[in-house]
């Protein structure tokens, strides 16, 4: 018997068509759109070309709408995610290379 766990998918996985992440972060795909175009989510495309959104995006677009929610502007919301993604990158590195030390 599969549990309903086995049929989540996955974080990375894209899922979500481009309404459904618009109302699960309580924006409109307008703006959605506009995230796009302004480079802070990439959206994975189907064969066809919809835009499909995963849990990781879902995560990104939260942190998003809480900074615009705080009056930062677009600009500074993408400086502020490519440097949340480097200390992420770096920290990651860091633990990779302490564990083979041990």
């Amino acid at each position: 018997m599969v549990s309903p766990h086995d049929s989540a998918p996955s974080p990375a996985q894209a899922v979500y068509a481009i309404s459904v992440a618009a109302e699960l972060a309580g924006i409109g795909v307008q703006t959605l759109r506009l995230y796009e175009q302004h480079g802070l989510l990439t959206p994975a495309r189907s064969a066809g070309g919809t835009r499909r959104y995963s849990g990781e995006d879902l995560t990104r677009l939260h942190r998003i709408t809480t900074l615009t929610g705080e009056g930062v502007n677009l600009t500074a919301v993408a400086r502020i995610l490519e440097l949340e993604d480097t200390i992420a990158r770096l920290r990651a590195e860091r633990d990779r290379l302490r564990a083979a030390q041990k």
